[in-house]
């Protein structure tokens, strides 16, 4: 399968981020998630395994107990039900990988 990024609306979630949700089937799913600088990722857990490549910008992202400052180049990995969440404190984006997918987000 090919999923080009340019037939891919951007959607657009509020308060200074959105979402492009790229490739999936019933056991993955890629997503770009953009932030402005400021926006916050509301804490949350969820029954997916989860992997968090920053594409660009700087993140302070809290995972269960233990809270980072993170930027371009780092990944992050929140296991099934951890609560987690971030604080963008420079314009970027993310790259969320999850298994299974998103029913949520189709």
């Amino acid at each position: 399968m090919f999923i080009l990024r340019k037939d891919i609306p951007l959607q657009d979630l509020g308060d200074g981020v959105s979402r492009r949700v790229l490739a999936h089937d019933g056991t993955m799913m890629a997503v770009e998630v953009y932030f402005e600088e400021g926006a916050v990722g509301p804490m949350h857990n969820h029954v997916h395994e989860q992997l968090t490549y920053v594409l660009s910008g700087r993140f302070k992202f809290t995972i269960g107990e233990e809270t980072r400052e993170v930027s371009a180049g780092d990944t992050l990995y929140k296991k099934p039900y951890i609560m987690h969440g971030c604080v963008c404190l420079e314009k970027g984006v993310l790259l969320d990988t999850f298994t299974p997918q998103r029913q949520d987000f189709l």
